[in-house]
């Protein structure tokens, strides 16, 4: 299983397209997310090697609702219908769908003492995770109903001769007990795939792809210490070598060692060739006064072109002077970036959310962006692959504006400094209590613009705060507060309040995400 042969997600609208994606992937078979709107002949002319419809809010039988081509189910594709795909099968197909009086939302016992093909190994009822009004009332002519749930008569499908499949419930969900094995049944018994899409295999195509794209040009890469543009540069570095030029701009915003990571763990781990701008003074100045978060943003992002410019004329000059040019920029692009920007279709732009802070399209680049078509799991296992080291790899996500948005207030030196021994006291914590890989991020906020009274040694104090925000996700759409241990908490903030200067309490911040953001400006 190759990118030359996906495994297409078409996407209804469905809330967990790009989950369905990330399942498929787990099961280590290739998968891409198309929208509906692809005509059939245009989705069969991507060769794939399987489909599956995914969900979406629509009833099959409403005005303007999304319809399913026939041809594409009569293509021999192996299909799979998750919900509204299910249903959209079965009315594409000769089928009936319609109201039965009985919704169905979060989870259901689905009873399937035949499971067939699908469902083998499941077990006669299983938990699922349902979220439908409407239901299918008769199966197309050869199909066999598998299962059936409370408000879904028909809840289940095969037909196994033609490959076509379809379930009622989203088994891309956890809720769905047994989710991944009516995914992984399709996927190995009905479609007949194997389970190649490998970290080794996506090394291997990306190497080659990027020689091809190269050849014998030179390769600039904007490096932020991030897992992202890291894996990105140790990608190009294992396909071109020296070609590859890295610049890491320190604008004085980083979080405390994380320069020197990159200068020392990062080089000594890829052998790539790097050059280090410090900027941090010229950041602190272009910041000064400033305490809008919208226009620190901007300062930042400005001033972070302006720097990589000069960065990126160095290279070319010193590159030109051996007889060559450079010529592409490598990002690090993920798939879903890819996705929300609308499918990848058309000439790639350099924009603002990506790694290099936006850069202007007169620096003539062309993108080398060997990430486009992984998840960002998928992105740290081809990084352990290649060598990166596990602090940069399980790095926790960083904005690239840093903690000049960490900072509610205007950002100064002395700021920065309590921010980051506060910051650092938290990453070491959760360090020593395993919880790297548990916690997506914890973002530290220094309430600079606040005051707090407190008392410490037998004295007053009129301190700031620091807010932890511990978050868990799976996508970064959405997330939740990680439930840290209380005594963990306890811990964390007696050392800061002991030890870092001019705090005096730590508040935990329990919003989700919706309605809070991760970052609080």
């Amino acid at each position: 299983m190759t990118a030359t042969s996906p495994v297409l997600v078409i996407d209804y609208g469905a809330q967990y397209a790009q989950l369905i994606a990330r399942r498929v992937r787990e099961a280590r078979v290739y998968s891409e997310v198309v929208p509906h709107t692809m005509p059939a002949a245009d989705i069969l002319a991507k060769n794939p090697a399987a489909i599956i419809l995914s969900g979406g809010p629509s009833s099959v039988y409403a005005d303007g609702a999304p319809r399913l081509e026939a041809d594409l189910v009569n293509s021999g594709v192996p299909v799979l219908g998750i919900c509204y795909g299910f249903q959209a099968m079965a009315q594409a197909l000769g089928g009936e769908v319609g109201q039965t009086g009985q919704r169905e939302y979060g989870s259901t016992t689905a009873s399937s003492p035949d499971g067939g093909l699908l469902l083998e190994g499941t077990g006669e009822s299983q938990q699922v995770w349902m979220s439908h009004g409407d239901a299918v009332a008769r199966a197309p002519e050869g199909f066999t109903v598998l299962a059936s749930s409370p408000g879904a008569p028909i809840a289940a499908f095969e037909d196994a001769e033609r490959r076509l499949f379809g379930v009622q419930w989203h088994p891309e969900v956890k809720h769905s007990v047994a989710g991944q094995q009516v995914l992984e049944n399709f996927l190995y018994r009905g479609a007949g795939l194997a389970p190649d899409w490998t970290p080794e295999n996506v090394i291997a195509d990306q190497v080659k792809k990027i020689r091809e794209q190269v050849g014998d040009a030179r390769v600039i890469c904007g490096l932020s210490g991030g897992v992202d543009s890291s894996v990105a540069a140790a990608l190009v570095q294992e396909a071109v070598g020296n070609q590859l030029t890295c610049v890491f701009v320190d604008h004085g915003l980083l979080r405390a060692g994380e320069r020197e990571q990159v200068e020392r763990d990062f080089v000594a781990a890829t052998g790539v060739d790097l050059i280090t701008v410090d900027a941090s003074q010229r950041f602190l100045t272009a910041l000064a006064g400033v305490t809008d978060p919208e226009a620190k943003r901007k300062i930042i992002g400005r001033e972070f072109i302006r720097v990589f410019e000069d960065a990126a004329r160095e290279v070319v000059a010193r590159a030109g002077a051996h007889g060559e040019d450079v010529k592409f920029l490598v990002q690090g692009t993920l798939y879903p970036d890819v996705v929300e920007s609308g499918g990848g279709e058309g000439a790639a732009n350099i924009k603002s959310h990506h790694n290099v802070g936006g850069l202007p399209d007169d620096l003539q680049f062309e993108l080398v962006e060997p990430l486009r078509e992984l998840f960002k799991d998928e992105v740290r296992q081809v990084g352990l692959e290649l060598g990166v080291p596990e602090a940069i790899v399980w790095r926790q996500p960083f904005p690239g504006p840093g903690l000049g948005i960490r900072i509610i207030g205007e950002v100064t030196a002395e700021r920065l400094e309590v921010l980051r021994a506060a910051d650092a006291i938290v990453r070491k914590e959760l360090t020593a209590a395993g919880l790297d890989r548990d916690i997506w991020q914890c973002p530290v906020v220094l309430l600079a613009d606040v005051r707090s009274v407190g008392v410490q040694g037998d004295g007053r104090t009129y301190g700031h705060p620091v807010v932890l925000r511990p978050v868990s996700s799976e996508d970064a759409m959405t997330a939740d507060w990680s439930r840290l241990p209380y005594d963990l908490l306890a811990h964390i903030s007696n050392r800061i309040t002991n030890e870092v200067a001019d705090v005096n309490r730590v508040v935990l911040d329990v919003t989700s995400k919706p309605p809070g953001t991760i970052e609080w400006e």
